[in-house]
């Protein structure tokens, strides 16, 4: 399986029939970009949009191509002095555009003028205050949410996520409301970090202050999920036979359901009907499918399982991603790339046998610090990689996906070394549709992050969202 992935190499050749068909290397190495999936059933015109979504019941999108957002989590911080860009020119100079990139952001340079470098957000409520120790759990859980996470390993209480507000806002639009990936593999429950709950660090997305929503990291899992298994031209009848049998056990639930409720107590009632809740959306979902018509079924092969590399992991999670936002199957995702205090080692991408959060407490090390300089733009390296596939793959209005896109990338830890959650290394790509203003370093001088929160949301049409976790008010220059 290759592992260099610094280009992006089509292997598309006509058959008998005079079709394309796309191997599995292709597909690895930039699906997103090439693809050009047939006649993609979202990208109509506006009468005929009009028409799908009166039949849907939903509200119709704004004029012209969709704004995209993602969320991408990176664990354990980074090395400060190592990530922040350097003011060129006249330092006393307000041209925000005006910066050296550092050696860790050096990657950025072929989409530069894509994204903005923040500094001087904080995430106040991830500190360990009277809660103690825990700081990887809390970065975790406030870093989509805002808020003071509830320290239990049983009694989890977290925030409706940003990503989550979203998505009940635009997501009527799209067959899935929100994609949530991961890249790890092996997911933990009870206590992880000091007395918090896993839910904590092995999830982003929250649905509801107790409900997390578990992030799926098989490739193979999320790409028929989203457009049905079997080969390219197979999908959508696959699709359908699974919908099928979804509605044939659903109705085999509610019966056997309807036979056994007068033979439970209130509370036993109460968990049913909770559960039955679920039965419902389920159903929704379904009718919702139906109802928008034919799956897209792109042109490429279905990816396998779990590659043994985690960059091609992160890629090829990274390649679903960009499919998923080019079909508008989903505007909304987010990716934990690895749980805050992941101890991964990266003995295969830059021969470091140490883990990472062991190198992380570097204790002012010079080697140590210097190992994780170096997963820090490993890291930026895989999205930088991920930015120019959306650079490279055109809307529906001719711009490219980044371009009408959002994309947050950065982590709930600031300096690992202290636990720090202020001036957090974060990036914002895309320009929002020409809402945006990319290509800068922009310091916001000590503001919640959740303040970037509300205007994305602005930005993606969420109306009526006065707060949000922490949040003060909304960013300004972005």
């Amino acid at each position: 399986m290759p592992t260099n992935r610094t280009r992006i190499e089509p292997s598309a050749r006509p058959n008998a029939a005079g079709s394309s068909r796309w191997t599995r290397r292709s597909f690895l190495r930039g699906l997103g970009a090439l693809v050009a999936v047939p006649a993609l059933e979202s990208m109509m015109s506006a009468r005929a949009l009009a028409s799908t979504a009166a039949e849907a019941g939903a509200a119709l999108a704004p004029a012209g191509p969709p704004l995209r957002a993602a969320f991408v989590y990176i664990p354990n911080g980074a090395i400060q002095p190592a990530w922040w860009p350097k003011r060129s020119g006249d330092a006393a100079s307000s041209d925000a555009s005006a910066f050296e990139l550092s050696r860790t952001l050096e990657p950025l340079n072929t989409v530069r003028s894509h994204v903005q470098v923040f500094g001087g957000l904080d995430h106040v409520n991830a500190p360990p205050g009277p809660d103690g120790a825990g700081d990887h759990a809390r970065a975790n859980g406030t870093f989509l949410t805002g808020v003071r996470v509830k320290k239990s390993a049983t009694d989890i209480r977290a925030g409706v996520s940003i990503d989550q507000v979203l998505a009940r806002a635009i997501g009527e639009q799209t067959r899935f409301p929100s994609l949530e990936l991961t890249c790890d593999n092996v997911r933990r429950s009870g206590a992880c970090d000091s007395g918090y709950a896993c839910a904590y660090q092995f999830n982003l997305a929250w649905s509801t202050p107790t409900t997390p929503l578990a992030p799926e990291g098989n490739p193979r899992l999320v790409f028929e999920r989203l457009f049905g298994g079997g080969a390219p031209g197979e999908r959508a009848e696959s699709l359908k036979r699974r919908q099928d049998e979804q509605r044939s056990i659903l109705d085999f639930v509610l019966e056997d359901v309807r036979g056994m409720r007068g033979r439970l107590d209130a509370r036993d009632r109460d968990k049913l009907d909770q559960y039955l809740t679920g039965v419902r959306e389920v159903e929704a979902r379904i009718e919702k499918a139906e109802k928008r018509g034919k799956t897209p079924d792109p042109a490429v092969e279905t990816p396998a399982g779990v590659p043994a590399s985690y960059g091609e992991h992160i890629q090829i999670l990274f390649d679903i991603l960009t499919l998923a936002f080019q079909t508008d199957t989903t505007r909304v995702a987010s990716f934990l790339l690895a749980h805050d205090g992941s101890n991964r080692s990266f003995v295969e991408e830059l021969g470091i046998s140490e883990g990472h959060h062991d190198l992380s407490h570097h204790q002012n090390r010079q080697d140590w610090i210097q190992k994780i300089t170096e997963i820090d733009r490993w890291y930026i390296t895989q999205f930088a990689k991920f930015l120019e596939k959306l650079e490279a793959t055109k809307d529906t209005d001719g711009s490219s996906l980044l371009h009408n896109s959002m994309i947050v990338y950065g982590g709930g830890n600031a300096d690992a070394n202290r636990h720090t959650h202020v001036n957090l290394p974060l990036l914002l790509a895309g320009s929002g549709g020409g809402k945006l203003t990319p290509g800068r370093f922009v310091e916001h001088g000590g503001k919640p992050m959740s303040n970037l929160f509300l205007s994305i949301a602005d930005r993606m049409g969420v109306g009526g969202l006065e707060r949000f976790g922490d949040s003060t008010g909304r960013l300004t220059n972005i």
